[in-house]
């Protein structure tokens, strides 16, 4: 007789617990769902927090000949003694408007410095509900400042850029605007009963998206709205 206990057999009714391991695919997917919010969230700090640089320094400023404010007009740069004038109806949010002037903006540029044309813009605000009425807002107070053709030229250089209010400021000093009422005009909005003009006048003109143009309030078709087309309306208008 020995006192050692016999181990008992194992019953059939009791399952041993096993370690549960994540298959390996999951592992890689949420590893890549974890870069790319981390990555997400790089990229939106940047956009909101990167410097701001100005390539137009040292171009010419032509004279703003209507200023924002007068109801349902845009702002007007260029010379008095031009005869054509170009009407562009355009939001900052709107990366067609950027490719658009990216392409055409140096040959508008150029035809508003040697008194071709007139340019007028209507800045709109419907493509980003949040981003486009600040910037149009920036936009007009630029403008009223007499900066209207160079901050609009430089919101479009760096379409990646968030322009915060505080870029939008930054924005505006680097191009020589030292005026209080500027900043105070973008922190407050002050020009947002204009923009609502200026989207009342887009609808009464037929206006269905952007970037839309017009040659002496001659609509142009989308195939118009390259280098050749825009030279070619104008020639044969002026």
């Amino acid at each position: 007789m020995t006192n050692s206990k016999k181990k008992r057999p194992a019953s059939p009714l009791v399952v041993e617990p096993q370690k549960r391991r994540l298959p390996v695919g999951l592992i890689v997917v949420v590893g890549v769902v974890v870069l790319a919010i981390v990555a997400a969230v790089g990229v939106d700090y940047w956009r909101k927090h990167s410097s701001v640089d100005v390539t137009s320094n040292g171009q010419t400023e032509p004279a703003v000949l209507t200023g924002p404010g007068t109801n349902g007009e845009g702002v007007k740069v260029g010379k008095d003694s031009a005869t054509t004038n170009v009407d562009l109806f355009l939001d900052f949010r709107c990366p067609h408007c950027a490719e658009f002037e990216k392409e055409t903006g140096p040959v508008l540029d150029q035809l508003v410095e040697d008194g071709t044309i007139t340019l007028t813009y209507y800045p709109l605000k419907f493509v980003n509900p949040g981003a486009s009425p600040r910037l149009a807002n920036a936009f007009a107070a630029a403008a009223a400042s007499g900066k209207a053709l160079s901050y609009a030229d430089e919101i479009y250089a760096d379409f990646t850029k968030a322009w915060t209010e505080d870029q939008l400021i930054e924005l505006g000093k680097k191009l020589g605007i030292d005026d209080a009422k500027f900043e105070t005009a973008i922190k407050d909005n002050s020009y947002a009963g204009w923009l609502e003009s200026i989207n009342k006048t887009s609808n009464d003109r037929k206006v269905e998206g952007t970037p839309t143009v017009f040659v002496n309030d001659k609509m142009l078709q989308g195939d118009q709205l390259t280098v050749d087309g825009l030279k070619a309306a104008i020639s044969g208008i002026s």
